[in-house]
C-alpha cells in the first residue's frame, strides 16, 4: 500500500513537472520563431533559456567561459535586460558559442522582445 502511495505521488509530481515546463513556454515565443532555436531547459540550437536565466542571475559564466558582468561592460549595458533585448533585436553571436542568433527586429516588436527577456531572465529564481 506504502510502495502504491509513493508511486502515485512521485507520478503526480512529474506529470504538474512536465505540465509546468509545457505550460511556461509563452505563446509569443512560439509566435515569433524562438523554439526554433531554443526551448526552456536544453539547449538546441542556441542555448537553453534556464541556462540563460541561470548566468545573468548569478554573475556566472557563458558557455564560452565569459562572465556576464565582462559582456555588459564590453558591450556597455547597463542591465541584463538591456543587453538580451539588444542581442535578441539586433541578433549576434560568440557567447553562448558559434552559433548565430539572428536579428529580430523589426519582425518582432521592440515590446514583444522585453517580454520574453523579462520572461527568460524570470526563469532561474
Amino acid at each position: 500500500m506504502k510502495s502504491i502511495i509513493v508511486s502515485m505521488i512521485a507520478a503526480a509530481g512529474l506529470m504538474v513537472a512536465g505540465s509546468a515546463m509545457a505550460t511556461d513556454m509563452p505563446a509569443l515565443a512560439k509566435k515569433s520563431g524562438c523554439t526554433a532555436c531554443h526551448s526552456i531547459d536544453k539547449k538546441v540550437v542556441g542555448p537553453a533559456w534556464m541556462d540563460v536565466s541561470k548566468a545573468y542571475k548569478s554573475n556566472g559564466a557563458t558557455t564560452t567561459g565569459k562572465k556576464v558582468s565582462e559582456i555588459l561592460a564590453e558591450n556597455k549595458a547597463k542591465t541584463a535586460s538591456e543587453w538580451l533585448a539588444q542581442k535578441v533585436a539586433k541578433g549576434g553571436k560568440g557567447n553562448w558559442g558559434s552559433a548565430a542568433m539572428i536579428p529580430n527586429s523589426p519582425k518582432v516588436s521592440d515590446a514583444d522582445i522585453h517580454e520574453l527577456v523579462e520572461f527568460v531572465l524570470g526563469l532561474a529564481k
